[in-house]
């Protein structure tokens, strides 16, 4: 995929006869044979040497891209996924990576999800060669979801609530360091309500200072939104179907302060998920249901490279592509995927269960 090929000759490349997983089993394909169609359009699987579910995943330009995952993997490429390279943090087996945010080839950071301890962060500037734990939980009730990253210094991670309220955890210093903020500005959590560690994107930002974080499992599923780096929170109802603790936004993807995509459903095999996704062009105030979702429920979504209307949502029954912002959605591909990032360069990549790490491009 060449640096200059628009989002719309990129969406018109990936509206090929769908050609998942099974399919390209079926055919006799390699590990590494297309996902998407017979012009070579579409996903290309990488050999990554692994079997972990990577949920977690950080695409810095078309050459770079670091994944974490389950089993405390970290893999990183700098050859565009012809060779993966694990750079795991030693010791970290029993730890359950669940979102990785990098600044280049080198630098990265990595969170590890569940109660109290297991929350972590950790980071390298050496390209995973060493790693350094710059944040470990102490608060038996908190459980960290996801993290963001404004810059290369200023970053927010988010817990599932304490005392009623979501937890916000911040660094000034590009992750070496972290502070819990003050709730005195976060509205109070709904009974039940909790953030999704699916994809990575349960809290996202755009720009020096704004950050969305979605939630599920409360009565209604909601969008929180912050204009100062979150120390104060807006609250706005999405129009995905919540009331039980699978249900709700899982992903978010903002193409710039205005305009954004909510994904999600009910995470649990052969459950129903309709009104799937969301737009917003005010900033996530308010939040309108896509004319025609995605079929099933999903995870991970992303704004494709050079184009303003064109978005890819991906889950473990298949990828969808939007050509209108979000309003409508067509599957493109059946293989499994938890999440989904693309770069400024024109590169996109997704990543999820069985080591499966996936470049969108062509021969």
């Amino acid at each position: 995929m060449s640096v200059g090929l628009s989002g719309v000759a990129l969406a018109a490349a990936l509206t090929v006869p769908a050609y998942g997983a099974s399919d390209a089993a079926s055919a006799g394909a390699p590990r590494g044979a297309s996902q998407a169609g017979p012009h070579g359009a579409g996903w290309q699987l990488t050999e990554t040497g692994t079997d972990a579910r990577f949920r977690g995943l950080a695409a810095v330009d078309r050459r770079t891209a670091w994944a974490a995952g389950s089993k405390g993997t970290v893999l990183r490429t700098t050859d565009g996924g012809r060779s993966w390279r694990n750079v795991s943090p030693p010791g970290a087996g029993e730890l359950e990576l669940r979102d990785v945010e990098a600044f280049d080839a080198r630098r990265a950071v990595v969170l590890a999800i569940g109660e109290g301890e297991a929350s972590r962060v950790l980071r390298t500037e050496d390209g995973g060669a060493t790693w350094t734990e710059s944040f470990r939980n102490t608060d038996p009730r908190a459980f960290y979801d996801c993290m963001t990253f404004f810059d290369r210094r200023h970053g927010l991670a988010m817990s599932d609530p304490v005392d009623g309220r979501f937890r916000i955890l911040s660094t000034r210093d590009g992750g070496r360091s972290w502070a819990v903020l003050p709730d005195a500005g976060m509205p109070a959590a709904l009974p039940g309500e909790a953030g999704f560690a699916a994809s990575g994107q349960c809290l996202v930002s755009s720009g020096p200072r704004d950050v969305w974080l979605a939630t599920g499992g409360g009565a209604t599923a909601r969008v929180l939104h912050s204009r100062d780096r979150g120390l104060n929170w807006t609250v706005a109802q999405s129009t995905i179907p919540a009331g039980d603790p699978a249900r709700g936004v899982f992903g978010l993807a903002f193409r710039d302060r205005a305009h954004g995509i909510s994904v999600g459903g009910d995470y649990r095999a052969g459950q129903a998920s309709p009104q799937a996704a969301a737009v917003t062009d005010d900033g996530g105030r308010h939040w309108t249901a896509a004319s025609a979702p995605p079929p099933a429920y999903r995870s991970g979504v992303a704004w494709l490279p050079y184009s303003r209307t064109a978005a890819l949502a991906v889950g473990p029954t298949g990828t969808d592509l939007t050509v209108d912002g979000g309003r409508t959605w067509r599957t493109v591909d059946t293989g499994s995927y938890d999440t989904v990032d693309c770069t400024g360069d024109g590169a996109c990549w997704a990543s999820g269960e069985k080591g499966r790490i996936a470049r969108l491009g062509g021969r």
